[in-house]
């Protein structure tokens, strides 16, 4: 099965390594062009996966085209482009295996909802899980959700991707998988503000865990599994962005809390914080759904410039309730 990764970034690039395992021929696309001449010429991704000697069996396009002979294409598009990207390539039948986390803004779909809707015939497939760019790239153990309807899809897949680091876990609950991807994001923007602001450790595990909560109950109301949203790519990927500032969106929280406006933290970045984007696109879907999430509401407020001290206030004075709740 021949791969081809759609998106030149730390993720694409460490995905195109972890398909390139035992000089397997794998083709990335990437818009920039001094990324596809870097990997071509040199073998790393000097932009986004800096100090990492990819595999030479990885070769980089600028051009959609070329991704015509693959098997399976990795989308790893921002979340907000991955329409767009989709709608240049021509896919047909071949499956799509989604590794972007995020909700498309104003349509408020899920990218595999997105995928499916550019191209109806295309299989669809979702990988996400607790992994950081570097590590993955490194060869370090990783595990991760790779959740497919088509069991046999599901199981070609892993077999392709599986090796001595990199574990892929099957799960048929596709949507559940997308959104813990997604709702993580916005939680872990809301930890980097409790760590920057200094709000301490104790804050911090509470946040995680009622952080969890919402996203379980939003996961449920979109059809999603609640076991999955405890699995590697729900509660595993939050653990991991909750608590490193090797996460984009924890960082992003982290400058708010210390008091730097989302304007110019997000203007300071070539990487995207997919989480910036998701809250507002999750607040409105959380009140389409009738779901209470008052933290990922918070971090809305936050990143529209409201008072760190306001917004924690008014979590605490919420009315008391249940945990369960």
């Amino acid at each position: 099965m021949k791969l081809g990764v759609i998106g030149g970034g730390a993720w694409g690039t460490a995905l195109a390594q972890v398909a390139a395992r035992g000089d397997r021929d794998v083709l990335l696309w990437a818009r920039e062009r001094d990324v596809v001449t870097s990997i071509n010429r040199d073998h790393v991704n000097a932009a986004f996966l800096p100090g990492i000697a990819l595999s030479p069996s990885i070769r980089a396009t600028g051009s959609l085209g070329e991704l015509s002979g693959c098997d399976a294409l990795l989308v790893v598009a921002p979340a907000q482009h991955v329409r767009a990207v989709l709608a240049e390539t021509a896919v047909g039948a071949t499956p799509l295996v989604l590794c972007a986390k995020g909700i498309e803004a104003g349509t408020r779909l899920l990218v595999g909802e997105v995928a499916q809707g550019v191209h109806p015939r295309a299989p669809i497939a979702v990988l996400s899980g607790p992994t950081f760019a570097h590590e993955v790239a490194a060869g370090q153990p990783t595990a991760v959700t790779l959740a497919c309807a088509d069991a046999g899809l599901r199981s070609a897949l892993a077999d392709r991707l599986a090796g001595p680091g990199f574990r892929p876990y099957a799960s048929d609950d596709v949507v559940g998988a997308e959104i813990g991807g997604a709702v993580k994001n916005v939680l872990a923007i809301a930890c980097g503000v409790v760590e920057g602001a200094g709000l301490g450790l104790n804050a911090r595990a509470a946040l995680i865990a009622r952080g969890f909560a919402e996203m379980t109950r939003f996961g449920v109301a979109r059809g999603g599994r609640a076991e999955t949203l405890g699995g590697l790519s729900g509660l595993g990927d939050l653990v991991l962005t909750c608590n490193s500032v090797n996460s984009r969106n924890f960082s992003l929280g982290l400058g708010l809390g210390r008091g730097r406006s989302a304007q110019a933290l997000l203007a300071d970045r070539r990487t995207v914080a997919e989480g910036a984007f998701t809250a507002p696109v999750l607040r409105e879907a959380a009140a389409e759904a009738g779901v209470d999430m008052p933290v990922c509401a918070a971090v809305c407020d936050l990143l529209e410039g409201a008072p760190i001290d306001a917004v924690v206030g008014a979590l605490l004075a919420r009315p008391l309730k249940r945990e369960a709740a």
